[in-house]
């Protein structure tokens, strides 16, 4: 898992919580549930079992700080995550009931089937796209699948979340899911949490895109911990999780590589195979996550240097509060060196951020333009236009670009691309950009995260699931990187005046 999903299980993003209103968590009772002109049927049920069908559960709010501890997750919490996707999501209003209940049943029955289990009342209900109706019908079938393991606390909890990931992921939306946010067991506020390693392909794109990663799996920073005790380093390839590959047939295996990529680092150890092209050196090594240091050089968001003499280069890791006048002050110090031939701003693994970041960054280059809309499932839009409070740069541009550059990234590069803002060299990025979410908290202290609206380009294309080709294309590999070389630095650097 990436450096960014672990602090997002640490805390809620400062950026997406800040302002919030206050908590309602009991004091709302749903009337939203259903759209416009649909008749209301029999009620769900609420967050316990026991409670009449009539009273529904509490509506799903925007939290203001993370909650201390997490709950069993119940057939009240998968009600109220079905009236906030209603209500809060990206065509909402438009949804098919039968599509996210039929999806949430399956994820169900396929999980008691993992187990070894089959409960014989466990048969998808008849659905009729009336919401309420629908509820209703999916909740009965559910209490008593939930009676046939009663006293099982851990199975129910399973069947509970993915009933839960199930609905969620009938949706294939990059920017919707569903998460426990707490810390794992043995992680520390003022601490990183995990396996002490960064990988390509990333764990957003491995999530929501499997099918767009490329092999190998290999390590591309270390931030400390458990992978620097163990001596690994950037370019060593991971042949093996657990003695599975992560690839079979050039197709990522999302269930071998799931140790790796989990939103809740477990506590159970894991074996890893690897290859260090540099020297051919193979070997196994167990990692077992734990709780660490950070490291100020793995999780700083702007980095720069002087390189070719009259070249700023600075990289980005993410989108983070601050992070364009960091870029701009970065300059201005490179600058009083000498006179600067152009920038150079690594984009490579970067996974995104604040969209006024974006804005703002994209206003050093060029003023007066929309570098994205957002829209609403009708077509309304609101744009995202350049900052232009900033001065420009003058300098000439060159983003360097690749397949874990996503979600504001992928924003930032469709906009100097359609803007003639720069050049882009590298890989294709992410396009891990259906648009910006919200998070949602549930009864159970577990978090939903929605989007109200979905991205577009400059020019109003869709840039989620395709991402932006580069101007020059160059790939790195692991060969480079665990040799030392950047050929896509090179190249950058070549194509400069």
């Amino acid at each position: 898992m990436t450096e960014d999903d672990r602090r997002s299980i640490k805390r809620l993003p400062a950026a997406l919580t800040a302002g919030l209103g206050a908590m309602l968590l009991a004091a709302c009772v749903a009337g939203a549930g259903s759209s416009t002109g649909q008749a209301q049927g029999a009620s769900g049920s609420a967050g316990r079992f026991d409670q009449a069908p009539s009273v529904r559960a509490p509506s799903c709010v925007e939290p203001t700080k993370e909650p201390e501890d997490l709950r069993p997750t119940t057939l009240g919490t998968i009600e109220q995550a079905y009236r906030c996707l209603f209500e809060h999501y990206y065509g909402g209003a438009k949804l098919d009931d039968r599509t996210l209940l039929n999806a949430a049943f399956s994820g169900l029955v396929h999980e008691l089937d993992r187990r070894g289990r089959t409960v014989p009342d466990a048969m998808a209900p008849p659905l009729t796209g009336n919401r309420e109706a629908d509820w209703a019908a999916f909740a009965a079938v559910y209490r008593r699948i939930d009676d046939a393991v009663h006293g099982e606390a851990a199975l129910r909890q399973a069947l509970a979340e993915a009933a839960l990931r199930g609905m969620v992921g009938a949706l294939h939306d990059n920017h919707a899911k569903w998460q426990r946010v707490l810390m794992p067991p043995g992680a520390a506020p003022d601490k990183q949490y995990g396996l002490g390693f960064v990988t390509t392909p990333f764990a957003g794109l491995v999530r929501s895109a499997p099918w767009q990663a490329v092999p190998p799996l290999y390590v591309t920073s270390i931030s400390g911990g458990p992978a620097a005790q163990a001596g690994l380093r950037p370019g060593d390839v991971i042949e093996a999780v657990n003695g599975a590959p992560p690839f079979a047939g050039g197709v990522l295996s999302t269930g071998a590589v799931d140790a790796l990529f989990s939103d809740a680092p477990g506590e159970t150890p894991v074996r890893l195979t690897m290859r260090r092209p540099s020297t051919g050196r193979t070997w196994t090594v167990t990692l077992k996550s734990a709780s660490f240091p950070e490291n100020p050089d793995s999780t700083r968001a702007v980095t720069s240097r002087l390189v070719d003499k009259h070249v700023a280069y600075v990289r980005l890791l993410g989108f983070r509060d601050g992070a364009a006048d960091e870029t701009f002050a970065a300059i201005a110090r490179m600058r009083e060196s000498g006179k600067l031939r152009g920038v150079v701003v690594d984009l490579r693994g970067n996974r995104g951020g604040s969209p006024d970041e974006v804005t703002r960054l994209l206003g050093g280059w060029v003023h007066g333009k929309v570098t994205a809309y957002q829209c609403d499932v009708n077509g309304a839009c609101e744009t995202n236009p350049t900052d232009d409070g900033v001065a420009l740069v003058n300098l000439p541009l060159t983003v360097l670009t690749d397949g874990d550059c996503a979600s504001a990234c992928d924003h930032f590069t469709s906009a100097v691309k359609d803007l003639r803002a720069g050049v882009l060299v590298g890989t294709r990025t992410a396009g891990v950009v259906s648009g910006p979410a919200r998070p949602y908290l549930l009864d159970d202290n577990s978090a939903l995260f929605l989007p109200e609206r979905h991205h577009l380009g400059p020019r109003r294309e869709v840039v989620d699931g395709s991402g932006t080709a580069p101007d020059h294309y160059v790939r790195l590999t692991a060969e480079d990187v665990s040799a030392g070389r950047d050929p896509v630095l090179a190249e950058a650097l070549r194509l400069l005046p």
